[in-house]
């Protein structure tokens, strides 16, 4: 996120954080799994398509239906092993580009670090404030880490001590 200046379009930066119940590997693998049916656990209805994937990069693109008419991005996420990842991406909207930070917590808990700058190219899409855009990101990532937590459970199921 070094790098944007006033008067390149580029937004405020926005920060959240949020803690799961699960360990950081647990947390990077299940976070950087991108799938189609991420919109469901986020609970907004984009179609997902994945481009591209392999050790090192996920490259996706998300559509959705909206009032204003349709919203394209694509997405390219460089991974950095164990815990951090980089997004950059473009869309008919707007660009962005995130920084994700996991930090290892006691009790097996995980904290994720998210800060992200967004470049709005079409003055008529919808103006959300820096506190809402922030709270609409903590709950998606609210939800998710419920998701993670329930997942973890469940990959721990049936294992022996």
């Amino acid at each position: 996120m070094k790098g944007h200046r006033q008067g390149t379009g580029w937004g405020p930066e926005y920060r959240i954080t949020a803690t799961f119940r699960v360990p950081l590997d647990f947390a990077f693998a299940w976070c950087t799994d991108y799938t189609p049916g991420d919109a469901k656990l986020e609970g907004e209805s984009y179609q997902r398509k994945i481009v591209e994937r392999d050790a090192r990069r996920v490259i996706f693109e998300d559509l959705e239906e909206t009032k204003e008419g349709w919203g394209w991005s694509r997405e390219i996420v460089a991974l950095r092993p164990p815990n951090r990842w980089h997004m950059d991406g473009v869309g008919n909207h707007r660009d962005v580009t995130a920084d994700y930070l996991l930090t290892r917590l006691p009790d097996g808990r995980t904290q994720l670090d998210l800060r992200w700058s967004r470049r709005p190219k079409d003055p008529a899409a919808a103006k959300l404030t820096k506190a809402q855009r922030e709270a609409n990101a903590l709950r998606a990532w609210n939800r998710f880490g419920v998701a993670m937590e329930r997942d973890y459970r469940r990959s721990r199921r049936g294992r022996t001590k």
